[in-house]
């Protein structure tokens, strides 16, 4: 299994942020947990379809050093897809 970060340029507090996925939700949390990257910070269903973290730079750099694949915004929309949950029937109907 693998985790993945793509590039910090999503501005937001004066901060560049970044996406953190995994091929796994329990993978994606125990690599969050290892970096020091809160639970409260986690974005999943139904508020998104992927699993995800939203990473500083700072953080993206920890990721990076303990692993996880650089993804440009291209292979990071593959991955997504890969990762994402099926929405129920009554969230799509709305």
């Amino acid at each position: 299994m693998a985790v993945y970060v793509d590039d910090a340029i999503w501005p937001w507090q004066g901060l560049k942020w970044c996406h953190l996925l995994a091929d796994s939700e329990e993978e994606l949390h125990r690599f969050a947990r290892e970096i020091g990257v809160h639970r409260l910070i986690y974005q999943g269903p139904p508020k998104t379809s992927a699993p995800h973290y939203d990473l500083t730079g700072f953080e993206r750099r920890r990721a990076i050093a303990r692993g996880a694949v650089a993804c440009n915004r291209h292979e990071i929309v593959v991955v997504f897809r890969r990762v994402r949950l099926p929405r129920p029937q009554a969230a799509r109907a709305a």
